[in-house]
């Protein structure tokens, strides 16, 4: 219902709001019905480019259902159309002149005709409405070439002689990036195309350096994110004002708006809720985060927003309000109530009015498989259920509402979800975002599919279960699943039972064999790092991964190192995990992952590199007959499996 047209980012940019004025709306009038509410629901930069995150949608969904007026807006593709543009361009270039001091920089300068020549055809040809372009992007011969290119994977290699669509939006995906490092060299520090302002927020203890940050002079970009959300608020008039934060690349903006409409417009409510909050704020002691917002909420957001609406109407006091924390006499107060929520069942269907898909931007920043899978593609993001029906895994938030309270729906209301996404978008691609799918769930789900006659494509994250027999997988590839994504973890049956993960190697090579029999690529995620993991244990792992792609059963797969959270058993109880926790006291700001001790006898960093550096050539069918200790730096032992 409310987007940013071309000619409106145009009026952003205009001849007097130059790179935004921050005024005012003249004349806003603001009332509240005492029935109904009038919700403008954002997600602030930078999540993803070629598809919508999900969480304002489903909260639209259920709101609307309840009779409250909801619109709601992508602040980051928004963001990312009003500055890939001509016009902006122009103005950015001359206004930043050739950077001196700056050589690779002064490279893109010295292009910027071809720079602002070229930015509207490769936008149009990222969202899929000029494919023509293709060849003339794949030759080369159109696109400058700025310091990105210097180090991008071999064309041929990676994409042969037939992947001109791929091997064209692998370049633009380059020239897009080059235009973002020059913006965060020149004029504003902290944008980036994905993690906007992420190290203020990622692991922040105390407030100090967001707030500085958001204190600073504003950048050009901070004001036309400031006009394009001016725009919003004068589209629709809201009550209320809700971000949906769930990275720590998203909180940067989303504070600096809350700011901004709690400036101008006081009778306007902010609220703030998402996965970062849910993590990060569950013992939230910084009053000055109030001066941003005016409610936080936790977990689930359907229930708490619902009684937000009372509250604000005098229906309901304070004390009914659910997992919202406020600002009472220089105070933060909490409401509680935390078991309340509303069924999975009777949320509703996400509706995506408002996010016009054909706006999204389908890139290849990468040529991993699966990672390709999260950047490129206008997928539809659902839920099949809520939480983790296994819930047990000690490195993961087990305590934590979503992941701990499993509720799953019928098959059939699923499917009739999925239906009438569908219908919404024109799209038939689903990323179901559970925490992990059950078996019988997708059993269920596939036969409906099946019987339904629907002609979908999907793929989510699944645990390696015993249940991923040949007979379900083929019925899951019938039904138009195309890739899992699982965690093999540690790969070390000692660890894997140390960790209750629920699974072993010989079930997890068994699944990944007959998902990929059927036709569907596996993706691993893996873990190194873990308490009493020993290097002999990690050369191991790496063993059992060359030979799962050496036989060809898995496709894709990622390795990252232990992160220990406060919400996770091993967190919670780390001696019993051979840890030390050495933080006790909770931080005012944010609190998710803690600091431990244990000391491995090797360099932990060396072997990461190792790790990364081997399982990336494996995937890509090099290297997997080479003795797996000169992938490493360091001395490491030879596998013994």
């Amino acid at each position: 219902m409310v987007f940013l047209t071309n000619d409106l980012r145009l009026l952003c940019m205009g001849r007097n709001a130059e790179f935004g004025t921050g005024r005012p709306i003249e004349n806003h009038k603001h009332t509240i019905d005492s029935q109904t509410m009038k919700f403008l629901l954002l997600t602030p930069p930078l999540t993803q480019l070629n598809t919508p995150y999900p969480a304002t949608t489903v909260l639209k969904g259920f709101l609307q259902m309840h009779q409250h007026q909801v619109a709601q807006a992508d602040l980051g593709i928004e963001l990312v159309l009003g500055i890939y543009n001509r016009r902006f361009l122009q103005r950015l270039f001359a206004s930043t002149g050739n950077p001196v001091g700056k050589p690779r920089m002064q490279r893109i300068y010295a292009n910027h005709d071809r720079y602002v020549a070229c930015v509207d055809d490769v936008v149009r040809f990222l969202q899929g409405k000029d494919a023509t372009l293709a060849p003339r992007i794949a030759n080369r011969t159109l696109l400058p070439e700025g310091p990105r290119f210097d180090n991008m994977a071999d064309l041929e290699w990676a994409y042969g002689t037939s992947g001109t669509d791929d091997r064209a939006r692998y370049l633009a995906t380059l020239f897009i990036e080059d235009i973002a490092d020059y913006i965060r060299e020149t004029t504003a520090p902290y944008f980036d195309l994905i993690r906007y302002a992420e190290h203020l927020a990622a692991y922040a203890p105390e407030f100090d350096e967001m707030e500085a940050a958001l204190n600073a002079d504003t950048t050009i970009v901070d004001h036309l994110l400031i006009d394009i959300l001016r725009q919003h608020i004068l589209a629709c008039n809201p009550d209320v004002v809700g971000f949906a934060v769930p990275f720590p690349g998203c909180l940067y903006a989303a504070l600096l708006c809350g700011k901004w409409v709690k400036d101008n417009y006081p009778g306007t409510k902010v609220v703030i809720g998402g996965g970062f909050a849910n993590t990060e704020w569950r013992s939230l002691a910084e009053e000055r985060l109030f001066k941003y917002t005016d409610f936080v909420v936790i977990d689930d957001g359907e229930l708490p927003l619902l009684r937000l609406a009372k509250y604000l109407n005098n229906e309901i006091d304070a004390t009914q309000l659910v997992r919202t924390y406020y600002l009472e006499n220089n105070a933060i107060r909490y409401s509680g109530n935390d078991a309340e929520n509303i069924p999975f069942a009777e949320g509703g269907t996400p509706c995506f009015e408002g996010l016009e898909m054909g706006r999204y931007l389908s890139m290849a920043e990468v040529t991993n498989p699966m990672h390709q899978l999260w950047s490129n593609g206008k997928w539809n993001k659902m839920m099949l259920s809520h939480g983790c029906y296994w819930a047990k895994c000690a490195f993961c938030d087990t305590c934590l509402d979503y992941i701990a309270r499993y509720d799953a729906p019928t098959a059939q209301q699923a499917v009739d979800r999925m239906a009438d996404i569908m219908r919404q978008t024109g799209q038939s691609g689903f990323h179901f975002v559970d925490e992990a799918m059950s078996p019988q769930l997708l059993k269920n789900v596939s036969t409906e599919l099946i019987n339904r006659q629907m002609t979908v494509s999907y793929w989510g994250n699944i645990r390696f279960e015993k249940a991923y027999n040949a007979e379900l997988c083929n019925l899951m590839a019938d039904a138009g699943c195309i890739a899992v994504s699982g965690g093999l973890e540690v790969a070390s049956n000692r660890l894997l039972k140390l960790m209750n993960k629920g699974v072993s190697i010989e079930q997890t090579v068994n699944a990944a064999r007959n998902f990929t029999n059927a036709g569907i690529m596996v993706h691993t995620y893996l873990m190194y790092g873990f308490p009493t993991e020993t290097l002999q244990e990690t050369i191991n792992a790496l063993e059992v991964v060359r030979r799962m792609f050496d036989e060809g059963i898995v496709q894709s797969a990622f390795w990252h190192r232990y992160a220990m959270t406060a919400h996770s058993p091993s967190g919670r109880e780390p001696e019993k995990y051979g840890a030390v926790r050495t933080t006790f006291e909770p931080n005012p700001f944010c609190n998710n992952e803690v600091d431990f001790d244990y000391d491995f006898d090797y360099d932990i960093e060396a072997v990461g590199e190792g790790l990364r550096f081997a399982t990336y050539n494996f995937m890509n069918g090099l290297g997997l007959d080479r003795p797996l200790r000169k992938w490493f730096r360091i001395k490491v032992p030879n596998p013994k499996i």
